[in-house]
């Protein structure tokens, strides 16, 4: 079905920044990667790179991120996305989705379908072959994460898993739970652990420069649509334009 997220409205005026490798000695990583383990085709990519810029500001988010807990590490789940692993991942959520309404995809109406598509580009942006609408992971310009305790060599607690499709993934539905009244005290304390968490992953990202996807607590980009979108939704006297287009990596 034909999508459209509202910041591919945004203009792209390229920095030329080449892709370079996240440093393994400086941050926690999800391993073996997830979508490779899925078989997704990245070829010759890495989904472990990033702008030049962002990872500059990756790591000052991580001195934030210490400066408040010193033995916690952004946690890397996902960085730099191929278009061929976008459309990969698209296409394994839709059937995943198919899966959980326990629907067959030779017999869906097409309200079914638009039903099935709208729940994966809720999370998903489109594989867009247009290089003014790429998606924000094939910009080099995004990235997935979460957080790591060196102490306990545990992930940190979220609350939800990263691509979990459900409200959980909402970044403040831990928040509306602790203060919803109905809540049992046991998972009110347990929502504002993960609430907690979130915050402090948000900040730190935030102090760096980075934006929030407004669906998913995992997902900060800086210097892309999404990131000159939001804000430009901040600071709507201001006009904002997207420094991070489409990228491949070097042969």
């Amino acid at each position: 079905m034909p999508i459209s997220k509202p910041y591919f409205q945004i203009p792209i005026v390229e920095s030329g920044e080449t892709l370079l490798p996240i440093p393994q000695d400086l941050f926690a990583f999800e391993t073996p990667h997830p979508y490779e383990v899925l078989g997704a085709p990245y070829e010759q990519a890495s989904p472990y790179f990033l702008r030049e810029g962002v990872l500059d500001a990756l790591k000052t988010a991580q001195s934030h991120l210490q400066q408040q807990q010193p033995h916690w590490q952004i946690m890397i789940f996902d960085a730099y996305r191929p278009i061929a692993v976008q459309a990969f991942m698209v296409n394994f959520t839709y059937a995943q989705v198919l899966q959980e309404k326990g629907w067959q995809n030779e017999g869906l109406s097409p309200t079914q379908k638009e039903e099935a598509w709208q729940a994966v580009y809720e999370l998903w942006a489109p594989p867009n072959q247009d290089p003014q609408m790429p998606p924000p992971h094939s910009t080099g310009a995004a990235v997935d994460i979460t957080l790591f305790d060196t102490q306990t060599e545990e992930p940190i607690f979220m609350g939800s898993e990263i691509d979990e499709l459900s409200a959980r993934s909402h970044p403040h539905y831990f928040a509306d739970l602790a203060n919803h009244p109905q809540t049992p005290p046991a998972e009110k304390q347990l929502a504002q652990r993960a609430d907690q968490n979130r915050s402090i992953l948000y900040q730190a990202m935030r102090q760096a420069g980075f934006q929030r996807h407004q669906q998913e607590w995992w997902h900060f980009c800086l210097g892309d649509q999404m990131w000159a979108w939001l804000t430009q939704q901040e600071q709507p006297q201001s006009t904002y334009k997207a420094r991070y287009g489409r990228i491949e990596p070097a042969s």
